[in-house]
């Protein structure tokens, strides 16, 4: 009670009643941030681009992109430990910069959660129509995934304690399984040499490294979750010290199990030509039937869709945080209603049914316009990395004008370093993921992805424009250099 109690003083100060229920331990914190980055759903979505595009050198892009992003956490963690308020990426930028930096930091990162929810649910549809033994069409895939949305709501409705219970569940099912599915492929069906990772299979023809890079996106697509840990910072006991062990927790965990994983997948490729060529039209079913039968097949699908409904359940858990901090902070239309808490399960309701309804409509249109919808859901994990990298520019604008991190996780000497580079790194990834794969495609196509994103921004720039939602709160925005001088 002490705790709480201090807890919801520090929220108190910081311009906020409390209004949840602080009942998610460090432990399903981290779980929470892990469900989100989910490395069997990473690996196992993205694995065949790897493959055909930088062959079996991509599982270094691993490395690379927990590296990078590990610094980008650390920046996190600062900002989280002294604003620990509901929401996460938004709150942060209004307190280091200032309200409209905060609104287009949230509509970058909302526009992404949404679409990712629904992407990740229509990832899931084939595993389950393969296990349920359903011809995997775009209607059936379509249906399967509104169905996972809707018990993802359901269980998000239930409240706090049981969104932290699932999260644990779903923590362990997918680590056991990633561990044991892993562990029996590289000691009994290891059909490749461990060094393979270093071999490029001649890909590029002597010129490997631009291969390598449009394969990086492999590991990029699968680095980011972390943040979730603290979108439920109101929710969580002691959050200025949990949150940032969480974050680091998600990334140490989360990112070596995606590594093992995906050099599982690559010592048991039984065909590693044809795999790299797209003769093998999909090398991870290939591998898991070939290891362990028709009917092991269907478990280890089974353990792998816990993991794609975990993550599901975290994804949308971060989506309605957002909204309703948005709607406490009168930055949205019907503001009061979308920031209602339900004063029995202490959810923001509306806002878990809206983030719903939104990620099923965009299912529903990738059933008509399903190329469309590929474009939009790869520019959304850009749409990802640019909010944090909002973030990370608050950050060190907000040391320029004079801020120190006044909370418990502190970086001292190294935060202007960690800051700088945690900046060139993310602005390379950015670079990285947008630029275009395909220079023979017509224009449209070859910068779908790049235009669509600026597509998105440009809509929330010329409606924070025309409606000035930021100017509807009167919550505090732009202080964390003032904070600091104060003290």
């Amino acid at each position: 009670m002490a705790v709480q109690d201090d807890d919801a003083a520090q929220l108190a100060a910081l311009g906020y009643t409390a209004r949840f229920d602080r009942k998610m331990s460090l432990w399903e914190n981290f779980a929470l941030g892990f469900t989100y980055l989910s490395p069997v759903v990473g690996v196992y979505s993205v694995f065949t681009l790897g493959i055909t595009t930088g062959g079996p050198p991509m599982f270094w892009s691993y490395f690379l992109a927990a590296a990078g992003q590990f610094l980008v956490c650390l920046i996190f963690c600062e900002v989280v430990s002294q604003f620990p308020i509901s929401g996460g990426l938004y709150p942060w930028a209004r307190r280091l910069v200032g309200k409209k930096w905060a609104w287009m930091a949230g509509w970058i990162y909302g526009w992404a959660l949404f679409t990712t929810i629904a992407a990740v649910a229509v990832g899931a549809g084939p595993f389950v129509a393969t296990l349920l033994g359903f011809a995997s069409t775009p209607l059936t895939v379509t249906i399967i995934a509104l169905v996972l949305v809707a018990i993802s709501t359901l269980i998000n409705l239930a409240g706090t304690q049981v969104l932290a219970r699932v999260a644990m569940f779903g923590f362990i099912c997918e680590i056991i399984g990633a561990i044991i599915v892993g562990g029996y492929l590289l000691l009994f069906q290891r059909h490749q040499p461990f060094n393979v990772v270093l071999d490029t299979f001649n890909i590029g023809a002597g010129n490997y490294w631009p291969a390598f890079m449009a394969a990086a996106v492999t590991g990029l697509f699968t680095c980011y979750g972390f943040e979730a840990c603290g979108d439920v910072a109101e929710e969580t006991p002691n959050p200025g010290s949990a949150i940032p062990r969480a974050m680091r927790m998600t990334i140490y965990v989360g990112m070596a199990a995606a590594a093992f994983v995906c050099l599982a997948l690559i010592v048991a490729q039984p065909d590693m030509p044809g795999a790299i060529s797209g003769k093998v039209a999909d090398p991870v079913e290939a591998v898991l039937i070939g290891a362990f039968g028709p009917v092991g097949f269907k478990v280890v699908i089974a353990v792998v869709l816990v993991s794609f409904m975990s993550c599901i359940l975290s994804l949308q858990a971060a989506t309605s945080r957002l909204v309703f901090a948005y709607a406490r902070d009168k930055m949205v239309v019907a503001s009061d209603y979308f920031s209602a808490v339900s004063p029995h399960t202490h959810v923001p309701v509306r806002a878990l049914v809206m983030s719903g309804i939104v990620a099923g409509i965009i299912i529903c249109l990738g059933l008509i316009f399903a190329n469309a919808i590929a474009v939009i859901v790869a520019s959304a994990i850009i749409g990802i990395y640019v909010a944090f990298q909002m973030i990370v520019v608050g950050a060190l604008s907000a040391r320029l004008r004079g801020w120190t991190p006044g909370g418990k996780f502190r970086l001292g000497a190294w935060a202007w370093p960690v800051n700088i580079v945690a900046l060139i790194y993310g602005i390379g990834a950015i670079v990285d993921m947008a630029w275009p794969r395909t220079p023979d495609a017509p224009w449209y196509i070859d910068w779908s992805m790049s235009v669509t994103w600026l597509a998105i921004v440009g809509a929330g720039v010329l409606y924070m424009l025309l409606a000035r939602p930021y100017d509807h709160g009167t919550a505090p925005a732009g202080d964390a250099a003032r904070l600091s001088k104060q003290t």
